[in-house]
């Protein structure tokens, strides 16, 4: 069955919530995945005989293709059709992850790594573009906040998953799980999910995927490089300048081409911009936050990662409830309002994450970042794919996933650098400082080292609270005024 846009906008599709369970499924295997590659990196070290820069690099592999790929796949979603990207992205991922999971060699594993990246880019803008097709603007921040609800559980569970599975098989386990998930999601896409794509037939803007790739891939590479070589190092600099200038250029490439990739005109509109600019602020403050409270439960609570993956649950949880049980509150209250309530609810659970030494606070703080996001990201979203012309909207949703990954990154790498130069110095002399797992098995005194992680980690989220803050501000006075 095939639906256009104006059929999707008139008549709601009699399936639209079983294939919003297929929507969420395909991005639940893509967020598994991450968390659970955590939980496998020792059994991988040893499995394969990797190094530190090829444990690295796995990581790296996929967030690069990932984020350079991001804009020219929405775009090419809009242009092909979203059910095609959806089931061309999945069938990638799945490929990718039964090649990981018999890999031979750290170099095979790196490369599949990569593919399953792209597998990854080609699937996620059409998720977020068939849902805004398919929903009315009633039912869509319950559809929205579902779909958040989902991919923040896909974090949460990962680690018991991967630990669990880790206990009982291999390590390939924790990639090849993905393949009959892929297969499952494949088959009801082809079934439930209908065609949607761009009307207008437009030419292929290849100058502007080239730079957008060079560009995103250039500034990502960047940031990936300052844990271990800091910001005043060439590794930063040379590659985020290239990165700078290259999408200096595609931006100039996109205002003077006669059929751009990227509509630059998107960003006049307050909704675009304010939804935007708050979800790279949020990103910044939630990714760096959650990537330092993994070392905290383990390493300053003391809990393993399966035991660390239970304790983090209770944010999914409570971001579905709050969800789809403050619709009304946040449409009385208006985007702007609801917006600047959600991201200071966040802020708030974020500053709580490492008070004291016991378990009681961060759960507070998990569940307070939850109702947070709960109340925040459907209005963002809503806003943001409200703004611009449905037929666009895996461009759209390419952008808005593209600067979300390249905030959490840049959060990860700022929040991380703040609470590592902080630790060093809290550390008594003699301690090795290069990380937790080393300073606790030093013969230093463990609650001294435990203590001087947690005020580096203190200061960390605090910052990550201010800019998740200033990111509820900045989207309430554009949403306000718009």
């Amino acid at each position: 069955m095939t639906s256009t846009t104006e059929e999707a906008g008139v008549r709601p599709h009699p399936q639209r919530w079983a294939v919003l369970g297929v929507l969420c499924l395909a991005v639940m295997v893509v967020v598994l995945d991450n968390t659970v590659l955590n939980v496998a990196i020792p059994s991988i070290s040893t499995g394969l005989g990797a190094s530190t820069a090829d444990i690295q690099w796995m990581i790296n592999a996929y967030s690069l293709a990932l984020a350079g790929l991001l804009l020219t796949t929405g775009s090419l979603s809009d242009r092909f059709g979203r059910k095609r990207a959806l089931l061309t992205g999945l069938a990638l991922f799945g490929v990718g992850s039964a090649v990981a999971a018999y890999a031979t060699s750290p170099e095979a594993l790196i490369a599949a790594r990569g593919f399953m990246g792209v597998g990854a880019a080609v699937l996620m803008p059409g998720t977020l573009a068939v849902l805004m097709q398919l929903f009315d603007e009633k039912e869509r921040p319950k559809a929205i906040g579902i779909w958040a609800a989902v991919t923040s559980l896909g974090f949460a569970s990962g680690p018991v998953i991967g630990g669990a599975l880790i206990k009982h098989f291999w390590w390939g386990s924790v990639f090849l799980i993905n393949v009959p998930v892929a297969v499952l999601a494949i088959a009801a896409v082809a079934v439930l999910v209908p065609e949607s794509k761009d009307p207008t037939v437009r030419k292929p803007d290849v100058v502007g995927s080239i730079l957008s790739i060079i560009g995103m891939v250039s500034i990502v590479y960047a940031v990936i490089e300052v844990p271990e070589h800091g910001f005043g190092s060439p590794e930063f600099g040379v590659p985020v300048a290239l990165g700078l200038v290259t999408m200096a250029a595609f931006a100039l490439w996109e205002r003077r081409t006669a059929e751009p990739m990227l509509d630059l005109g998107f960003f006049s509109d307050r909704r675009f911009t304010g939804a935007v600019a708050s979800g790279v602020l949020a990103a910044f403050g939630m990714a760096g936050s959650l990537f330092l409270l993994t070392q905290h439960l383990q390493g300053v609570l003391g809990y393993s990662p399966l035991e660390a993956g239970v304790r983090v649950a209770p944010m999914a949880i409570a971001l579905l409830v709050t969800s789809n049980t403050l619709g009304q509150l946040v449409v009385r209250l208006g985007a702007g309002k609801a917006m600047l309530l959600g991201m200071t609810i966040v802020a708030a659970g974020v500053v709580l994450l490492p008070v004291g030494t016991t378990y009681p606070p961060t759960l507070a703080g998990l569940i307070l970042i939850g109702v947070g996001v709960g109340v925040a990201q459907p209005v963002a979203v809503n806003a943001l794919m409200g703004a611009i012309p449905p037929e666009r909207a895996g461009i759209a949703s390419g952008l808005s996933s593209t600067l979300s990954e390249l905030g959490s990154s840049f959060g990860i790498a700022v929040l991380g650098a703040v609470l590592s130069a902080r630790f060093v110095a809290s550390l008594p002399e003699g301690v090795p400082g290069r990380s937790l797992s080393e300073a606790l098995h030093s013969g230093a005194d463990v609650t001294v080292v435990r203590e001087a992680f947690s005020t580096g980690m203190g200061v960390s989220l605090v910052i990550g609270a201010i800019a998740v803050f200033l990111g509820g501000v900045v989207a309430s006075v554009l949403l306000r005024r718009a």
